[in-house]
Formats: C-alpha cells, structure tokens, sequence
C-alpha cells in the first residue's frame, strides 16, 4: 500500500495513468451532465410551489456541492504536503483552486437568479450564502499567495496552512441552515433519509452532480498535467515525450 502510496506521488506516473483515464472521465461528464441537464430543464415535472423558477437547482445544487468538496481535497492535499512533502499534491492544490473559485462564482450566481423569485431578492446576507463567499475568498486567497510567493516550496507551504486554516469553513456552510435561522432551504440530499423530491427530479440532479464531478477530475488532471510540464520540463522524461510528440 505504501509503494503505491508513494508511486501516486511520481509526476511521471501520475501524468501517464491521467492520459489513459481523462477520455473516459471527459466523455463521461459530458454525457451524464448533458443528460441530466436536459432531463431536468426540459422533462421534468413543474414543483408545485416554484414552478420552473426550481429548475437552476440542476445547475446550482452541482456546482455548489462540487465547489465545496474540491476545497476539502485540497485541504487534504495540503495535509499531505506538510507531512509527506509530495510535489503532486502541491501541483493538485494548484490547478485545483482556480476550478474551485469558477464552481464558487457560479454556485453563487445562480442562487442569486434563483433567490429573485423565490425571496425577492437578488441577495441577503443569509448564513449559508456568507459562508459560500467566503470560500470564494478562500479560493482567491490560495490563488493570490500562491502567485505573490517567488520561491516554489515556501509558498507550497504557506498555501497549505492557508488551505487548512480555511477548510473550517465547509462545516459551517454545510450546518448553517440547521444552526442559525436562514432564509435557505435545508440540504437536497441526506444519505439518512429518503430524497424529499420524487425520483423524476432527483435522479436528473443526481447525474448532473456526477457528470459535473466527472468533469472536474477531467480539468484537474489536465491542469495537473500542465503544471507538471512546467516543473518538469528540464526533466529526461518530459525532453523525451516532447521529442516523441515532434516525431
């Protein structure tokens, strides 16, 4: 377990086993995204008390949820790079975060084209909508110190403590609604009770999340993969697939 443990941490590795898989997982989101998108805007049943005004929720719900667990594996990416010093996990945190910061923006913006009929109102400093732009803070932050740092291991450092420091806030933003008296609904899924919707309305969201998920693993490796190159470009490795790529 170890040795793959710390083959996972091989740039060289990792850039090959991405390369076989990021077909699969592009041509995989696309579908399940595409078809529960579709699904939901176009063929499933009116909520009786939104309307159509409900259908961003296939929209919103995914990013949000994906926006939120990008965050905590970088955290845990972070982890491993103050314990274990693995470069990928630096160069995941990296390419991850400006992935996070767009899943952030959008998860916000369509719950504002949603909070209009819903509440009246484009905004409201609402506990859950706080918290999630302060995690689109989050986001810029690691961005920002990432680039304000010159020296490759001292800001892989300091973006990590950054990340962890930050990671405090998906409890609150996961609980908010349950702690304090907030205008947002409660969370659309628990693994402990059963959907709150009828199935022709979850089982669309449920394959727009995946799709979406597949599709961040998509971008993050091909972000990673960029990344990599650029450490690693006066490696043998890397001189020896460029010539390859040339001949």
């Amino acid at each position: 377990m170890w040795q793959w443990f710390h083959k996972l941490g091989s740039p060289k590795w990792f850039f090959g086993i991405a390369t076989r898989f990021m077909p699969w997982l592009l041509i995989l989101g696309l579908g399940l995204l595409a078809a529960g998108i579709v699904w939901g805007l176009a063929f499933a049943p009116k909520d009786y008390l939104q309307g159509n005004s409900y259908r961003i929720i296939f929209i919103h719900v995914p990013t949000a949820f994906i926006a939120q667990s990008a965050y905590i594996m970088m955290a845990v990416a972070a982890v491993v790079t103050l314990v274990w010093r693995m470069k990928l996990a630096d160069v995941f945190v990296k390419a991850v975060a400006p992935v996070g910061l767009v899943l952030t923006f959008l998860s916000l913006f369509t719950g504002a084209v949603w909070g209009k009929p819903t509440w009246g109102t484009w905004w409201i400093w609402d506990a859950r909508l706080t918290s999630m732009l302060i995690l689109l803070f989050l986001y810029g932050g690691v961005i920002a110190l990432d680039r304000a740092i010159n020296d490759e291991k001292s800001a892989a450092r300091a973006v990590a403590v950054l990340v962890l420091v930050g990671v405090v806030n998906i409890p609150i933003i996961k609980y908010s609604v349950e702690w304090w008296n907030t205008l947002h609904q409660p969370a659309t899924f628990k693994l402990t009770e059963k959907p709150s919707m009828p199935a022709e309305m979850w089982v669309p969201l449920v394959l727009s999340i995946l799709g979406l998920y597949l599709l961040f693993g998509w971008l993050a490796c091909l972000r990673m993969q960029t990344e990599i190159l650029q450490r690693e470009q006066r490696t043998k490795w890397v001189r020896e697939m460029i010539t390859a790529g040339r001949s």
